[in-house]
């Protein structure tokens, strides 16, 4: 599968660096390029950007996410510049929560547009959503962290192919499991008893891969 790819620009090498490993723990099939700084400076490099965007180009097309004005105008004159500008797009969303959920977005092979959709709507993706009716069961996170960044990656891949609205409830507050963002929002830790409610027709498949995901302390 050809999934689409991303590129991080920043002013900053370091933040670019991080991000980029940061959201590759929830999307480890993804293309995560980041292009942060200018010669060993702060500042924004046009050629370090346009070669992030050929290296994470595989077919499916690439988002640019960006950190400050400036970063966006040389993301936007390097899509330009491409054979083909379709391919790429530059999103106005957070740098940190939109890579975040693009990256999500990019692992379970949704296309260019609902990556874009995906990061546009980062903010809005936070917990206390809607709790689905159906089925539901309580586990315990038997992992040492709980729901952090890649347990959540791991979780909303495990959902990724099935038919089913899924939510997850802690202490009151409820996240889409299909939102890497929302479950963070919860701030469940290790050995929480979370609920997990399921609606649709794979309602029985989704809940089992939750428990069984618990039962291997979420190990991918």
């Amino acid at each position: 599968m050809t999934r689409v790819g991303l590129v991080l620009v920043s002013h900053s090498a370091r933040l670019a660096d991080g991000l980029a490993e940061l959201a590759a723990q929830m999307a480890p099939d993804v293309a995560i390029i980041p292009a942060g700084g200018s010669d060993g400076e702060l500042g924004t490099d046009f050629d370090l950007v346009s070669d992030a965007l050929s290296r994470a180009q595989s077919g499916a097309g690439v988002v640019l996410l960006y950190d400050l004005g400036s970063a966006k105008l040389v993301a936007d004159i390097a899509v330009e510049m491409l054979g083909d500008p379709t391919s790429a797009a530059v999103v106005d969303a957070p740098l940190v929560e939109g890579a975040i959920a693009a990256a999500a977005a990019a692992q379970s092979g949704a296309d260019l547009d609902a990556v874009l959709s995906a990061a546009a709507s980062a903010l809005s993706a936070g917990a206390d959503g809607p709790t689905a009716s159906g089925n539901r069961v309580e586990i315990e996170l038997t992992n040492d962290v709980g729901l952090h960044a890649r347990p959540a990656g791991l979780l909303v891949r495990a959902l990724a192919d099935l038919d089913a609205e899924v939510t997850v409830e802690y202490q009151g507050r409820t996240a889409d499991a299909r939102s890497v963002l929302g479950l963070l929002g919860l701030g469940a830790p290790g050995g929480a008893r979370v609920s997990v409610t399921a609606d649709g027709p794979d309602a029985s498949e989704a809940l089992g891969r939750v428990e069984d995901l618990a039962a291997r302390r979420f190990a991918s």
